[in-house]
């Protein structure tokens, strides 16, 4: 199979013997094609899976600007893959980054194993966000396909996930509320797009912390889309019987029937903009009174008056009153237990954009979950879990 890319030169590849869609490079390659290969072979024993996967790019992505890199690249641009460029590990398998001939810095996302689970989020984020373009959303280069290796090369952020900020007391100083006010509207302005303004009509299904990446300049970029589900517009919802997701960020239809929609990542960003307003995480290892959520323990403050217990101590106390208490206030009408009573993402980014009326935020989701009625549990693989009612919930995080 011959992957083309926008165009082909006669000098960077030569067939041998005949056989079609088998290459050798030659050493006339351009200097260009040297470091981003528009063609790729095809490998005798790539799985069905991926054929399927690079049929698809042959057929929708001729035009396009994503690339196919050779493991050689890889490989040379991460000193052989060396622990000093690993920037992480998580549930896809260990990121690196890579520095490319003319100083180009990429991140490399290697799937460590080939289950199908797997290749099926592999293909379903090189689908999608291969024709997502916005300035919130992380941008995906391409990939490199060699037989069992497969690996997604990203833009490099600098300054790694917003999670590394929020929750450590003193690099949350770094983030000054005009900071982190810009960073909340870059969220809700990249979620606005995947739900109303693309192409395609995506949830993203996972929405957190550690999936906002941040630029040199601190401007936020959603990434990872293994999990995102494309709807048709005229489809408001769907069901499944597999949850994923986060525990801590997961709406409660979801978590409880399996129902999601675009209310689920409205959830999901409330969450978030509820952890970006006091730096300490939704659920985990924090407590709050009687409340095992933080969302539970917010909305009891704000009741009684006591909002500004909320805010950040690394933001020291001297903060736009009124702003702040606006994104609280959209925090918590994104938080409501019914998906009916959110708002969506474009009122949300109204709500966030000037200084309107809004109704009084109801009880949130998982309000009722208190410490006495919360059974937490260590299993042999030391992973915490909660279970409420008759679902477990595992506190599962990827990494970057």
């Amino acid at each position: 199979m011959v992957l083309p890319g926008r165009a082909r030169s006669k000098h960077a590849l030569e067939t041998r013997g005949g056989d079609e869609g088998r290459f050798t490079r030659t050493s006339a390659l351009p200097e260009p094609l040297k470091t981003m290969r528009r063609l790729w072979v095809s490998v005798p024993t790539m799985s069905m899976e991926m054929e399927q996967v690079l049929e698809l790019w042959r057929i929708e992505e001729r035009d396009s600007e994503f690339l196919l890199y050779d493991f050689d690249q890889i490989a040379d641009a991460t000193d052989n893959f060396s622990d000093h460029h690993k920037l992480g590990q998580g549930g896809f398998g260990p990121v690196y980054k890579g520095v490319l001939p003319g100083r180009l810095e990429i991140a490399i996302k290697r799937l460590s194993s080939c289950s199908v689970m797997d290749l099926m989020e592999f293909k379903t984020e090189i689908q999608l966000i291969a024709k997502l373009q916005h300035t919130n959303l992380v941008r995906l280069l391409g990939c490199c396909v060699l037989a069992e290796e497969k690996m997604l090369i990203y833009e490099y952020m600098h300054n790694k996930s917003l999670d590394f900020f929020i929750f450590d007391a003193e690099k949350g100083k770094i983030l000054t509320w005009d900071l982190r006010y810009r960073i909340i509207d870059g969220i809700a302005q990249g979620l606005l797009y995947l739900h109303e303004h693309s192409r395609l009509q995506v949830i993203h299904r996972d929405l957190k912390a550690s999936k906002i990446l941040l630029d040199c300049d601190m401007n936020p970029k959603i990434s990872d889309f293994g999990m995102a589900r494309i709807f048709c517009s005229n489809v408001p919802e769907a069901i499944t019987t597999t949850v994923a997701g986060t525990h801590g960020y997961i709406a409660p239809e979801y978590a409880f029937e399996g129902l999601f929609s675009t209310q689920s990542d409205v959830f999901s960003f409330g969450v978030l903009l509820l952890e970006i307003i006091t730096g300490m995480r939704n659920a985990g290892l924090d407590q709050y009174g009687k409340f095992y959520y933080l969302t539970g323990h917010a909305y009891q403050l704000w009741q009684d008056g006591k909002w500004n217990e909320l805010v950040d101590t690394a933001l020291g106390g001297d903060v736009p009153v009124p702003e702040v208490m606006k994104c609280l206030h959209v925090a918590l009408l994104c938080l409501q237990d019914s998906a009916d009573d959110r708002p969506n993402m474009s009122e949300v980014v109204a709500m966030l954009g000037s200084l309107i009326t809004m109704p009084e935020p109801r009880q949130p989701a998982y309000y009722n979950v208190r410490i006495s009625s919360l059974a937490v549990s260590s299993d042999s693989f030391g992973e915490s879990s909660c279970r409420i009612s008759n679902i477990t919930l595992t506190d599962h995080e990827e990494g970057r």
